[in-house]
């Protein structure tokens, strides 16, 4: 290839790149939220609902789920709702710093660029309100172990180019999968319905920008890039997915925590849930070539493949 077929070949990637976050930034501009205004902060918690769809509960088709009263199961998943967005927050904030740190002195003309910053907007937006939604749910601040928090602030330093954006989109698939389904459920709470609803339609922005990313970054990688990167962003879906409900919301639902820890371990139904939920994602990794065999003791371990 001629380097003015290079050139040309890059001058298309280029444009082709800021077509999109054209349209992202359009699509901005028409469909976005204030959660402020759109949720209903107001009316008290109505305790008859549920905080997430039964059937995603950790414990759902255990022998422990059939002996719990309907008041336990509805404590449960508003406790398992408040700890995933709680994780949620948790790693919005380290997209935030690998995005800004991408996008550190580069063309603030570049619409690429400005959607970088409505990206992180939109973001601080969703944290916000996650927070305010686990705090409606009564719930604590549930946290990762101390362990995933330290690898994830050495992650958020390091990790960069594709490793970043396809870990962002790992983050983001498994949620989305799981946030379709609670915000159709009239069983969950309205205002959760709302939050998850907000979130699914800016988020599918959001995706999209890290799929393209992906594939761009990805342009001339050679074997060992990635293999090196399929083995990282293997090991940070790990931590993300396993860290999403926290072992002390059974103690916080009136459980016997030790109990309900050994049963949602062990419960292949919920184990099904996030394998169905992380097809279409499996499938993108492996079209790139970050679906390794080294990678996929840790998908298989979280469950995800």
């Amino acid at each position: 290839m001629t380097s003015v077929d290079t050139h040309d070949r890059a001058s298309a990637d280029r444009s082709d790149r800021q077509a999109v976050a054209r349209r992202l930034l359009d699509s901005s501009e028409q469909l976005s939220y204030d959660p402020v205004q759109e949720v209903d902060w107001e009316t008290p918690l109505d305790t008859d609902h549920h905080g997430t769809s039964p059937e995603w509960s950790t414990l759902y088709g255990t022998s422990y789920w059939d002996e719990m009263t309907p008041e336990q199961q509805r404590e449960l998943t508003r406790q398992e709702a408040a700890s995933v967005a709680s994780t949620g927050i948790w790693f919005e904030m380290i997209l935030q710093q690998m995005v800004l740190r991408d996008f550190y002195a580069k063309d603030p003309t570049d619409p690429a660029f400005q959607w970088a910053l409505t990206e992180i907007a939109d973001e601080c937006r969703h944290s916000i309100m996650f927070a305010r939604g686990a705090a409606k749910l009564r719930a604590p601040a549930y946290r990762p172990r101390r362990l995933v928090v330290e690898l994830g602030r050495a992650f958020k330093t390091v990790a960069f180019g594709e490793a970043a954006y396809a870990a962002i989109l790992v983050a983001e698939e498994v949620l989305d999968v799981m946030q379709r389904d609670w915000m159709r459920d009239e069983r969950v709470a309205p205002f959760v319905r709302t939050i998850n609803n907000i979130h699914v339609v800016e988020e599918s922005r959001h995706m999209k920008f890290a799929r393209d990313e992906t594939r761009e970054r990805l342009k001339g990688a050679g074997w060992l890039r990635k293999q090196v990167n399929a083995v990282v962003v293997a090991g940070a879906s790990y931590a993300i997915v396993t860290s999403m409900v926290n072992d002390a919301v059974y103690a916080n639902a009136g459980l016997d925590s030790a109990r309900a820890i050994r049963e949602a371990r062990a419960n292949e139904h919920h184990k099904s849930m996030l394998r169905s939920s992380c097809a279409g994602l499996m499938e993108f990794l492996d079209s790139c070539g970050l679906l390794t065999k080294a990678s996929l003791v840790f998908y298989k371990r979280a469950n995800l493949i």
